[in-house]
């Protein structure tokens, strides 16, 4: 799909699903307590062999956590949680033997291999990955071997989150093109690594991602972020980790006039591009808020940014710590798993 027919279908479904959602009162999931687990397993000994079966067998506008322990093993699957499934807590063995993939692409809104649609939605140790434009199912925890394939490249979503309050600990989202839509919502990325190289984190999430490590596997940008009104408060904040980049790659460009994206304690690898940022559709860049604070590395340097780019340190940071940005209402304490 073409960039900015992209960007277009980005702001009618995040009009489409805001209107949806102002009918309906989000679930509390009555505390931090798992009440039930459904263990998934290929190999038959358990009722579930998929992952999407398990999901299904869950009651609508449930109320109460339900964990899915997904056993080791590679899913060859498209898995959706629907809106009125909340409270739903996924759990792999490891990032590197739990593993959900499939090779949808072309469609933005069709192509992801995990959507996660209602709000209260917590995944941990478990690679999500789209394979296509990419070949090769080997990938470790940090250094994963990645094949491209020859032929054109097209957006494939490894995975889209619309709901708030969604938590991911300890998650690979692996793809080249498109590979996390961060769409809405308040979310919180721990621990994670994210891998692609056209725009591939983007979206209009109000999102922290902490100690992540962020892969760009040729010249391209990666972050798309999407906001288009200076009172929205969506945004990235990036709090340490890394951005690794094999081939000259920009931190972001602006996918909405007010686009915002923060680096703050994040190293650099040395082909992050000397401009840093791209105003793209915002024309001049000017109400963008793009921010690196005591970054580091061989691409942290900031003498020849863009000249919008902001310089921000100390106390005016604070309105970026995760207290203030995503969880205001103490949500991430409200889950049943250690969040810090």
């Amino acid at each position: 799909m073409e960039l900015l027919s992209r960007a277009i279908l980005l702001h009618i479904l995040l009009f489409v699903s805001s209107s949806f959602w102002a009918n309906i009162v989000a679930t509390s999931c009555e505390g931090n307590k798992v009440i039930s687990t459904i263990v998934v397993d290929q190999s038959g000994k358990t009722k579930f062999k998929t992952v999407q079966s398990a999901i299904d067998s869950i009651n609508e506008n449930n109320n109460q956590w339900v964990k899915i322990q997904i056993n080791a093993g590679t899913y060859k699957e498209k898995v959706q949680i629907p809106y009125t499934k909340p409270c739903i807590y996924l759990e792999g063995r490891s990032r590197s033997n739990t593993i959900i993939t499939y090779n949808a692409h072309k469609q933005t809104d069709e192509s992801a291999t995990f959507s996660s649609f209602p709000d209260n939605v917590i995944a941990r140790s478990i690679t999500f990955h789209n394979s296509y434009n990419i070949n090769g199912k080997t990938f470790s925890s940090q250094n994963g071997t990645i094949v491209l394939k020859p032929g054109q490249v097209v957006p494939a979503l490894a995975a889209r989150i619309y709901g708030d309050k969604s938590a991911f600990y300890d998650c690979n989202f692996i793809g080249f093109q498109d590979t996390l839509w961060d769409v809405q919502g308040r979310h919180y990325f721990k621990d994670c690594r994210i891998e692609g190289s056209v725009d591939f984190i983007f979206g209009n999430g109000q999102s922290y991602y902490q100690n992540c490590v962020l892969n760009a596997l040729s010249s391209g940008f990666v972050t798309a972020q999407g906001r288009c009104k200076e009172e929205d408060p969506s945004g990235f904040v990036f709090r340490g980790g890394s951005v690794n980049a094999r081939a000259k790659t920009l931190l972001g460009r602006a996918y909405g006039k007010y686009s915002r994206v923060i680096f703050h304690g994040t190293h650099f690898s040395p082909k992050i591009q000397p401009e840093g940022w791209s105003s793209w559709q915002s024309n001049s860049g000017s109400g963008t808020t793009y921010i690196e604070a005591d970054c580091e590395g061989p691409g942290a340097d900031t003498s020849k940014r863009v000249p919008w780019s902001k310089k921000v340190s100390g106390s005016k940071m604070d309105k970026f710590s995760i207290s203030s940005f995503i969880n205001q209402d103490g949500w991430l304490q409200k889950l049943p798993v250690k969040w810090a």
